[in-house]
């Protein structure tokens, strides 16, 4: 007998709803490809979302208005 899975609870924050094209000259898609090739990247649309976000983070992070 096999045992019943347990399905994860869906979470709504996940749901990507909001597509985004963009295109590469020549030099940053062999960059891209060199990139994910020396880091064993698995899941490109993954590493280029996370890439993207921490980059705008870390500069929201530098822009903010300061006291002093």
């Amino acid at each position: 007998m096999s045992k019943p899975r347990k399905q994860a609870p869906k979470s709504t924050t996940s749901n990507r709803t909001h597509a985004h094209t963009f295109m590469l000259n020549d030099e940053e898609e062999k960059a891209l490809q060199r990139y994910i090739a020396r880091y064993r990247v698995r899941n490109k649309s993954r590493f280029i979302r996370e890439t993207l976000i921490a980059n705008i983070m870390h500069r929201f992070e530098e822009d903010h208005p300061t006291l002093f």
